[in-house]
């Protein structure tokens, strides 16, 4: 059974265009990167009622912090987390990594 779907019309910059001409199927991309954006968005709202707030002050500290700790990686332990992650991925991709609920 597939669910309702309905069709849009939109518009979007050239070089957003230029990028969705490359895949196979535009509206599967699309609906992946605004489910993506949704998770996020309910993070931030789960965040906030919390008591948490974020801010682009603190992101970018917070990247700062990040780059120095990863500044002293040696590039062994760089490829083995890059692996690592990329293994994650194909492993999700395959069903064979339990996600989190949403």
């Amino acid at each position: 059974m597939t669910s309702a779907m309905r069709k849009l019309s939109i518009s979007v910059p050239p070089d957003v265009a230029e990028r969705l001409e490359r895949e196979s199927n535009a509206s599967a991309y699309i609906t992946q990167a605004v489910r993506d954006r949704m998770r996020l968005d309910a993070l931030d709202a789960e965040l906030a009622h919390q008591g948490i707030q974020i801010t682009g002050q603190g992101v970018a500290e917070a990247r700062a912090r990040r780059a120095a700790v990863e500044a002293d990686w040696s590039p062994e332990r760089r490829r083995a987390l890059r692996e690592r992650a990329r293994q994650h991925a194909v492993d999700a991709a395959a069903g064979a990594v339990d996600q989190p609920a949403a």
